[in-house]
């Protein structure tokens, strides 16, 4: 090959350009080539159980020691080569652990083995009964347990590192909706609570579900998929089997590995029976999936079973659905990986001058003592957040041939990791949380106006507002540089009932699929988006799902939480339709008027010519639709059904000049009189104009029509 003749620069720019070289160089280590081609692994299991107790522990509001150890606490690695990449993920039975530490296993590691330091995953189980390796909320780490677990790590990644084999790769997941749920639940807005800092902020928080008539409805979305990474010899053994799901952790005592411990044995009692002798035997790893905001406990139902069972059963359920899954998983030989790495500077949400002052107070008068009530805990927390301001944060993204991994270092909420697959360029995607740091909570940004344990500053959540749409960016980000393909788009597919919405020509439909705000997205061809308010949460569970999505996907819908949804539309006059679906979170006798549902009229205001759809209240006609026309003083009509709270309902209202008709699932609900005058272009749905009792719960599959739907029009749309 002939190489051309350089052109003569000046001689500054050579050492300029020498100089890049070499940091190019210092920041992508070289390393080891393995011998042969196609894919190989290999594992390890290193016993982290602290050998020196009592040891502190990690998961509560304050300190706590232990001194008894029910199950070993494990790190789990998995190494794997391509022939040219090497990687190596491991998995540790920890609450958390902080990224410097995490930095300096990964150094030592890349010493031992030549993978470098960005081509190592390590992620904590999170586990609230094991041993404290950082700092949270009152509990330190363990000073003697800390050195001790690096060590530990290191030897896991570099056995597995030491132990490629040829191997096969496969991806599967199915449906394990029935482990987990939400546990972050929206309050009631006239059962706002008080924060540690005096302050009344809490309209959301953990476990308010347990009392139905304090809440309206979840915060959030679950993940319901239980995925998993097989990895076999060529020959079929199996090597190992990293799962990935999104339960927080099921609560265990003294030092044990929780479910997380049981479940990665459990697949090696089902998995590796009657291995040969001399053969390395099968390793069962679990990540951590996207669960801030996610538990067991179903508290939309009643006596769950799931609140009953003992540890060790629930444990045999999910590795029930486990066993379906790996029996279906088709393997590939050649696995092309790449892997990624991005790290940022970010904020803490640092106290102003007053919190500080009422925090340096409070942390005075304890002295050299640890804090033992909650106001104390979180009045250190602030000294601690202002001596740190900021901090680093690590995201990464693998791609292994069709298969993609992405992490983050946070506590991160179900939603998150629903965006990130949603937008991956591989579908086969999973997402693990409390990756290579433990930088605490990072709820969306609408959930920060909610407050809540999970928002209060802390080391558990004191990273800036905007976290979280700037970790799920540099997640996505790196997944497609890893798979060299663009993202996909955050959109859900028309099913059968959406295309009858839109065969009728309205003027405009908004699915409200968003995972976020501001804008509503119009499905029909005219661009019509409309805004949320910033009072709203996104993307759980929506109406009909199978009819409106397909059966493979699931239909989404926002709560409002106090903020509405406005449209300014032209040309739609006195004649006109509305077709919603409407899921009400609010006690009927909870307020005067349950939640106004739709409404025209000034904003803040209210007009003569407006009119307003909402559900009664206590004030009169509890539960059933009401129609008011006019302004806060005309005379409402009411329909005779009392709607169900938290349970689907087909609205439709339609007006032919002077009359107004509201259907209810298809069937005439009410007729009253429209109001004279020219009607206003300003329409809100979620709450009435002058804000009076906006909604609480959800709306899906909002379309608007410039003309009357027929009473066959309407029933159809209902969907039976």
């Amino acid at each position: 090959m002939t190489i051309p003749a350089l052109p003569a620069l000046p001689a500054p720019f050579w050492l300029l350009l020498l100089a890049l070289l070499a940091v190019c160089v210092v920041s992508e280590p070289l390393e080891a080539q393995p011998s042969s081609a196609g894919l190989r692994a290999g594992t390890a299991v290193v016993d982290v159980t602290p050998t020196r107790l009592p040891v502190l522990v990690n998961g509560g509001m304050t300190s706590r020691s232990v001194d008894k150890v029910k199950t070993r606490v494990n790190a789990r690695a998995l190494a794997l080569s391509d022939g040219s990449t090497r990687i190596a993920i491991c998995v540790v039975d920890s609450c958390m652990m902080g990224r410097e530490l995490l930095d300096e296993v990964k150094t030592l590691a890349a010493r031992r083995t030549g993978i470098p330091t960005n081509r190592i995953t390590i992620s904590a189980t999170h586990a609230h009964s094991a041993p404290a390796s950082m700092g949270c909320l009152g509990t330190d780490a363990d000073p003697a347990y800390v050195p001790f677990l690096r060590d530990r790590i290191v030897e896991a990644i570099s056995q597995a590192a030491e132990r490629l084999e040829p191997a096969r790769i496969g991806f599967g997941k199915a449906n394990a909706a029935a482990f987990n749920a939400s546990r972050q639940w929206i309050r009631r807005p006239d059962r706002v609570e008080v924060d540690p800092f005096g302050n009344r902020t809490v309209r959301a928080n953990m476990h308010a579900g347990r009392n139905w008539d304090d809440v309206t409805g979840e915060a959030g979305p679950k993940d319901p998929d239980l995925q998993l990474i097989s990895v076999q010899s060529r020959e079929g053994r199996p090597i190992a089997v990293l799962a990935n799901y999104s339960m927080h952790y099921f609560s265990d005592q003294d030092i044990s590995a929780d479910y997380f411990g049981l479940f990665c044995e459990g697949l090696a009692s089902r998995l590796s029976g009657g291995a040969a002798a001399g053969v390395r035997p099968f390793v069962g790893l679990i990540s951590h999936g996207c669960s801030g905001d996610i538990w067991r406990r179903d508290y939309t139902r009643l006596n769950e079973w799931n609140d009953k069972l003992a540890i060790e059963e629930y444990t045999r359920g999910l590795l029930d659905v486990a066993m379906g899954i790996y029996r279906g998983i088709r393997y590939q030989e050649n696995a092309p990986i790449s892997m990624a790495e991005r790290r940022m500077t970010m904020n803490y949400r640092v106290p102003d001058l007053q919190r500080l002052e009422w925090a340096q107070r409070i942390v005075a008068a304890m002295g050299d003592r640890l804090p033992k009530t909650q106001t104390e805990v979180y009045a250190r927390e602030q000294i601690l957040l202002h001596q740190k301001q900021k901090t680093e944060v690590v995201v990464q993204a693998v791609r292994i041939g069709d298969m993609a991994i992405a992490t983050t270092p946070c506590e991160t909420y179900a939603v998150t990791g629903l965006k990130i697959k949603a937008a991956s360029p591989l579908k086969q995607t999973m997402v693990i949380e409390l990756a290579n740091g433990g930088d605490g909570y990072i709820p969306p940004p609408e959930q920060h106006l909610f407050g809540g344990y999970n928002t209060w500053a802390a080391r558990s959540a004191g990273l800036e507002t905007t976290a979280e749409p700037r970790i799920a960016e540099a997640a996505i980000g790196l997944l497609e540089h890893v798979t060299g393909r663009p993202r996909r788009p955050w959109t859900l597919p028309n099913g059968a009932a959406a295309k009858s919405v839109l065969a009728l020509k309205p003027t405009a439909y908004w699915r409200l699929n968003e995972v976020s705000g501001p804008h509503a997205a119009d499905a029909g061809p005219r661009g019509l988006h409309a805004v949320y308010e910033r009072e709203v949460t996104y993307y759980l569970e929506g109406a009909r799902s199978a009819a409106f999505c397909g059966p493979e996907e699931t239909n989404r819908a926002p709560q409002f939480v106090g903020g509405r949804l406005r449209a300014r539309l032209t040309g739609v006059g006195d004649r006109c339709s509305v077709s919603m679906w409407v899921w009400n979170g609010m006690p009927t006798e909870g307020r005067d008027v349950a939640g106004w549902l739709l409404s025209r009229g000034p904003d803040y205001g209210m007009a003569p010519s407006g009119e307003h759809l909402g559900i009664g209240g206590k004030s009169g006609h509890t539960g059933r639709l009401v129609y008011l026309p006019g302004g806060a003083n005309a005379q409402p009509v009411a329909g005779s059904t009392v709607l169900p709270r938290w349970q689907w309902q087909h609205v439709a209202f339609t007006r032919e000049g002077g009359e107004v008709k509201v259907y209810l699932n298809g069937k005439l609900e009410l007729t009253a009189r429209a109001p004279e005058g020219a009607a206003p272009e300003q329409w809100f749905f979620g709450g009435r104009s002058d804000g009076d009792s906006s909604w609480e719960g959800r709306l899906d599959e909002i379309a608007v029509f410039s003309r009357a739907l027929t009473p066959e029009e309407a029933a159809r749309l209902a969907i039976p």
